[in-house]
C-alpha cells in the first residue's frame, strides 16, 4: 500500500517542537501589546480578486504563487498567501473604519505560496504581523520597525541588520519606472528571462532580482532616492531621523522594494547574517493607497510581517533556545491493584489545582514510570503502595535533587500548590 505522506512543503509540529513554536507566539503577542496593538484573526481564504487587487496583478504572488480554487458556489478563492489584504478587507467590511484612530492590530496563523520548498520557506509557512491604520506620521513607521526590532531583541537574536529605503508614491513612482525600463532595456541581453518580461510590467521587481547577472545590471541602473518627489522626501527624511534618535542602527539600501506592490514609501527588512540567501526574517513598509485599492475611504496604513520558521532557523543557527523549560509538576506513581480509584481521584484534584499532571495508563514497572516522568519533564513523582497506605502517606520525590518526603493527600497537594509557582 502506498503510503500517504505530507504534501511537498508542508510540515507537521509535533510536541517535541510546539515549545518553540509556543514561545514565538506568545512573545511576539507580549510585545505587541506593550505597543497596544489588538488581536485580529482572519479567514485562511478569501475572494481570489482580494489578492489580485491587493498584492498586484503583475505580483510574482498572484502571477505565479497563489492556491486557488473554486467552491461549490462557482465562487473563485484563494488560500492568503500573505495577512495585510485580509486585513485591510476587514478593517472596511468590520467597520473599524469607523473606531477611533489609529487602529493597531496585530496577527499569527499559516499562510500559503506555492513555490519551491528550501530551508526557512515553505508551501504553507507561518506568518505573524503587525498593521497600523489611520497615520500618516513618520513616526508610525519608527514604531512598527521598533516592535519588530524590540522583539528580535527579546528573542536574544544578534547580528541583525535593519535595511531601509523609500519606494516612493504613485505621484513620483512612475517616472522612475519608466528611467529604470530605460536602463534595463539597454542591458536586458544580461537580464534572466523572467526579468525581461518584468521591464515592461513591473520595473521595480527587478532590483529585487537575487540573479547575479541582474544584481550586477542592477549596480548601474538609476536610484530611486533622486526621483522621490518632496512629499516622498520629506517623510524619509523624518523617518531615518527618527530611528537616529533612538540609537537605532540602519543600512540605507536603495534596492529593497520587498515583495509587494502596494508599497509606498517606507520598505524595510531586518536581515540576518546567518541565513545565506534567505536571509530576511521579516519587513514591512507604508501602504497608504491600498484601503483605497480595496474599496475603502482613502486611508494611510503601515505594517510589517515576519516569517516564524525563519526566525526559528536563525535561533537555531545563533544557538539560542530560550523556550527550554525547567521541569514541572506531578507524575503518579501508585502501585498494586485497588489503587487506581484513589490515584485518579488525587491526579483530577491535583489538574483543577493548575498543576501539571499525569499518570501511567500501559501497567509499567515503577522503573518505567520513572523514566517516563523523567522524559516528560516531571518534577515531582507521587508514590502511594502498600507501605505508604499502612502510613496513609503520599511519598514525594523530587527529580531534580532524588530528595524524598512523606505527607498527608491535603499536604501533598499543598505542597505541589505551593511548588508550582
Amino acid at each position: 500500500m502506498v503510503k500517504i505522506r505530507a504534501p511537498r512543503g508542508t510540515h507537521d509540529v509535533l510536541p517535541a517542537e510546539a515549545g518553540r513554536w509556543e514561545f514565538l507566539e506568545e512573545t511576539f503577542k507580549k510585545i505587541c501589546r506593550l505597543y497596544n496593538f489588538g488581536e485580529i484573526r482572519t479567514p485562511m481564504f478569501e475572494e481570489t480578486e482580494l489578492f489580485v487587487r491587493g498584492v498586484g496583478e503583475e505580483s510574482d504572488i498572484v502571477k505565479k504563487e497563489m492556491y486557488t480554487f473554486k467552491d461549490r458556489g462557482g465562487r473563485e478563492l484563494a488560500l492568503r498567501p500573505e495577512g495585510t489584504a485580509g486585513i485591510v478587507r476587514a478593517y472596511i467590511e468590520r467597520g473599524l473604519h469607523n473606531v477611533p484612530h489609529p487602529v493597531k492590530l496585530y496577527y499569527c496563523g499559516p499562510m500559503f505560496r506555492y513555490d519551491r520548498p528550501q530551508a526557512g520557506r515553505q508551501r504553507q509557512f507561518y506568518q505573524m504581523g503587525i498593521e497600523v491604520f489611520g497615520s500618516r506620521e513618520p513616526a508610525c513607521d519608527v514604531e512598527v520597525i521598533e516592535v519588530t526590532a524590540h522583539f528580535f531583541e527579546e528573542l536574544g537574536l544578534k547580528d541583525l541588520q535593519l535595511h531601509i529605503n523609500s519606494v516612493g508614491c504613485r505621484d513620483c513612482r512612475p517616472a522612475y519606472q519608466e528611467h529604470l525600463s530605460r536602463s534595463c532595456l539597454e542591458n536586458s541581453d544580461l537580464l534572466c528571462d523572467e526579468c525581461r518580461r518584468r521591464v515592461s510590467t513591473n520595473p521595480l521587481r527587478i532590483l529585487d532580482c537575487k540573479l547575479e547577472s541582474c544584481a550586477e545590471v542592477m549596480k548601474g541602473a538609476p536610484q530611486i532616492g533622486a526621483h522621490l518627489c518632496s512629499c516622498c522626501r520629506e517623510h524619509f527624511e523624518e523617518v531615518l531621523a527618527l530611528l537616529g534618535s533612538l540609537n537605532r542602527p540602519y543600512v540605507l539600501d536603495e534596492h529593497l522594494v520587498r515583495g509587494l506592490d502596494y508599497y509606498t514609501n517606507t520598505a524595510f527588512e531586518f536581515i540576518s547574517t546567518h541565513l545565506g540567501a534567505q536571509n530576511s526574517l521579516g519587513g514591512g513598509g507604508r501602504y497608504d493607497n491600498l484601503v483605497e485599492t480595496c474599496g475603502g475611504a482613502p486611508t494611510p496604513g503601515v505594517g510589517m510581517a515576519l516569517g516564524v520558521e525563519r526566525v526559528l532557523l536563525a535561533m537555531e543557527k545563533g544557538d539560542l533556545s530560550p523556550w527550554t523549560a525547567a521541569p514541572e509538576g506531578a507524575f503518579l506513581a501508585f502501585e498494586g491493584s485497588g489503587r487506581e480509584k484513589e490515584e485518579l481521584s488525587m491526579l483530577y484534584r491535583i489538574r483543577r489545582r493548575g498543576i501539571r499532571a499525569d499518570r501511567d495508563y500501559l501497567k509499567r514497572s515503577l522503573k518505567a514510570k520513572m523514566k517516563f516522568a523523567n522524559r516528560n519533564n516531571f518534577r515531582y513523582v507521587l508514590f502511594y503502595g502498600e507501605e505508604e497506605e499502612k502510613r496513609r502517606k503520599i511519598k514525594i520525590r523530587d527529580m531534580s535533587d532524588g530528595t524524598e518526603q512523606e505527607m498527608t493527600v491535603e499536604q501533598a497537594v499543598a505542597f505541589l500548590v505551593d511548588n508550582s509557582e
